[in-house]
């Protein structure tokens, strides 16, 4: 039976300013959420967002006072083992809310697969692939900044995948900002930009004729998440792969986007999806539409990090790698032992559960009071 369900806000300095087209992020703030259970199993989940309500429409504070309030009640009681019917019963009961939704499914199932003493991907249908390859985002907005540090990444042999955040200048200075990386990385690494929905569908016409020109891969969300019909016009009108985030909540956008045929490449996230669950929908109607995959992140810590790479290990294609960098990008640590990160990839954890083990103390020392 569950017993308590505990939600913490754990704010969290980023190693420097992380620089959108929605925000800049100088500290991120961590949503955890703990079930204990009467059998002395306890899960662990995450529900972090970004730059308060400017990135969506939950926030720290709204997704703690939301579990505490409305989804605690439905649970305590119940039995823990009945991962399925919860799900089912919250979904009902309460609207919207993916982000919760998500962080009560990661620590159902992390309790469950430590029960059963497997890893959380044996429950996810089993792993096809142990490591990920990890983009990392250059977001200082200065070019030489932003190039040296591209420059230590490939030397640490971290990152060989570089995404972009632009938007916030003229088209055309931003174009020229990449560009410039772009060249002076060469093809030692692939450069992908991330609009996060701040063109016009004439800005974007100009900026990715450029960018593909100029040997950019790939441009994610380069109109407003609404825009279907211009982000499939944009699909057909260039070569460059264009990739959906901010417009994909889940199966039954996965499923529109297919229809409208308004993407390449669909951006993945468990939170974004509702859960990890439909996140692996997500990932079906992609393979049966003919559309590639991408593991993206909230900026998560450990917990969300490690769960969407048991999802992600269980796709059978991979095809635009992945982004789970966020705890990389936190000045501190709340897991007893980090997530390995080697010759460019993540290491997806192999213990029971997610894998990971929260360092009680740190928690404490980081937890908003």
């Amino acid at each position: 039976m569950i017993q308590t369900i505990e939600t913490f806000l754990v704010d969290v300095p980023t190693i420097r300013p992380h620089k959108l087209s929605v925000a800049t992020m100088h500290t991120q703030t961590l949503v955890l959420v703990r079930i204990r259970c009467g059998d002395g199993i306890t899960g662990w989940g995450e529900a972090t967002t970004i730059g308060g309500l400017s990135y969506g429409e939950e926030s720290p504070e709204s997704i703690k006072t939301n579990i505490d309030t409305y989804f605690a009640p439905l649970m305590v009681g119940k039995d823990a083992t009945q991962v399925a019917k919860l799900m089912a019963t919250l979904r009902k009961t309460i609207q919207g809310n993916r982000f919760a939704k998500c962080a009560i499914e990661t620590a159902l199932l992390d309790a469950q697969a430590r029960r059963l003493n497997v890893p959380l991907s044996e429950l996810l249908g089993g792993r096809v692939r142990d490591a990920l390859p990890v983009a990392w985002t250059l977001a200082s907005g200065v070019t030489s900044q932003d190039i040296a540090e591209a420059e230590k990444m490939l030397e640490l042999r971290r990152h060989r995948i570089f995404k972009l955040k632009i938007g916030l200048r003229e088209v055309m200075d931003d174009v020229k900002h990449v560009l410039a990386i772009k060249r002076a990385l060469g093809e030692r690494a692939s450069v992908r930009v991330d609009v996060n929905q701040a063109w016009t569908e004439s800005e974007a016409v100009r900026g990715i004729a450029a960018l593909e020109a100029g040997g950019v891969d790939l441009i994610e969300q380069p109109v407003k998440a609404h825009n279907v019909a211009a982000l499939a016009r944009l699909k057909q009108r260039f070569d460059v792969a264009i990739m959906a985030d901010e417009a994909l909540h889940g199966p039954d956008d996965a499923m529109a986007l297919a229809r409208a045929d308004a993407a390449d490449v669909y951006a993945v996230k468990i939170t974004q999806s509702g859960g990890l669950l439909p996140a692996l929908e997500v990932a079906t109607v992609a393979r049966l539409a003919g559309i590639d995959l991408y593991g993206g992140t909230m900026l998560e810590g450990g917990i969300g990090t490690a769960a969407t790479a048991h999802v992600c290990s269980t796709f059978p294609s991979l095809a635009w790698d992945t982004e789970l960098f966020g705890p990389l990008l936190l000045t501190e640590e709340v897991l007893s032992e980090p997530l390995v990160y080697r010759d460019f990839m993540l290491q997806v954890p192999t213990g029971p559960g997610l894998g990971v083990e929260i360092d009680a103390d740190k928690l404490h020392a980081l937890q908003r009071r």
